[in-house]
């Protein structure tokens, strides 16, 4: 699926450079560089969802026929890419991720960079961006953050201490106490640790209809697009949903469930409590996963299963039979 969202509602666009610019102020880091139009940047875009201005960086070797989008300045450190003359407007860098950073630090104003501002009321002793759009249906309660950009539906619950930014909530989601949603997301290379050295989050979270959410939740914006929360799904106390995730409709995840980035789940999810799941696999629909598991690797539909590593449930009580009998409690 796919949902529009537009990124200058949540993240203030500090200048407009054009891909000349770019090239500027790149300089010391480029290689090589093709350039056929000088686009007028505005946004940035993944493979997943392109968007006409934007910049796109490609960190992998990248094969397609050619990518009929000319208003795409690409950026890649794969030489592969440079060569293969898939795109119009191409920059081969060294060290892309500081280059990341430093462009999108120019060109938007985020909530991890000082520069970011936003402007708020006081009503009924929470704090709600001028910025922000709340269907009159809808309850906020105490001490509440509602930031820039952030669009509330018809008949939602927002519990006391809650904090919601960069986020679309639909209709009828309750979210419990102490919450924050839209949090940034856990982005950063491990050569160069630090605050100063944060991947900018400019993506969104989109929480569909018919959602709970617990008490002392945390759910983090995705880096580019959206992490996704699905329709009539209930989601326990203490569960942390890292940056792209994609939860589907009607999941059920008990207290303490950690779910790492860019994981994508499948529909009618049980998870049981204090379950951890890696980044980057893929869950299928109709799964249930006993409470403590540690999954791993990417699950097919309908599997039940448990352990750590995560295995099907039959082959995991073999293995406590087998230690038993070894001697191992």
């Amino acid at each position: 699926m796919k949902i529009n969202f537009n990124r200058k509602d949540f993240y203030f666009l500090k200048h407009k450079y054009f891909s000349k610019d770019i090239e500027k102020i790149i300089k010391k880091y480029v290689v090589d560089i093709r350039i056929k139009n000088n686009i007028e940047i505005d946004d940035i875009s993944s493979l997943d969802y392109l968007r006409q201005n934007s910049l796109l960086f490609l960190n992998d070797e990248f094969k397609t026929k050619k990518i009929n989008f000319e208003n795409i300045l690409f950026i890649t450190d794969k030489k592969e890419n440079f060569i293969s003359k898939n795109f119009l407007n191409i920059i081969l860098v060294k060290d892309i991720d500081t280059i990341y950073g430093l462009i999108l630090n120019k060109l938007f104003s985020h909530d991890d960079d000082s520069s970011y501002l936003d402007d708020f009321n006081f009503i009924n002793n929470s704090y709600i961006s001028k910025h922000s759009s709340i269907h009159k249906s809808s309850k906020i309660f105490n001490n509440c953050v509602i930031g820039k950009g952030v669009k509330i539906g018809k008949n939602c619950i927002i519990k006391n201490n809650v904090v919601i930014k960069n986020s679309i909530i639909k209709d009828n989601v309750i979210i419990g106490d102490n919450s924050t949603i839209g949090s940034s997301g856990f982005g950063f290379n491990l050569k160069k640790m630090g605050s100063i050295n944060l991947f900018p989050q400019l993506g969104i979270v989109y929480i569909d209809d018919n959602v709970r959410i617990g008490s002392s939740c945390t759910i983090d914006r995705a880096k580019i697009d959206y992490t996704y929360i699905g329709s009539n799904s209930m989601i326990d106390n203490l569960v942390h949903i890292g940056h792209n995730a994609f939860i589907g409709k009607s999941a059920c995840i008990a207290a303490q469930s950690g779910f790492s980035g860019s994981v994508k789940i499948g529909n009618n999810l049980i998870s049981g409590g204090q379950s951890g799941y890696a980044g980057h696999i893929n869950i299928g629909d109709n799964v249930v996963v006993a409470a403590k598991s540690g999954v791993t690797k990417s699950i097919k539909n309908n599997s039940i299963i448990a352990g750590f590593p995560a295995v099907d449930i039959k082959e995991w009580k073999k293995k406590i039979i087998k230690d038993r009998k070894n001697g191992y409690k």
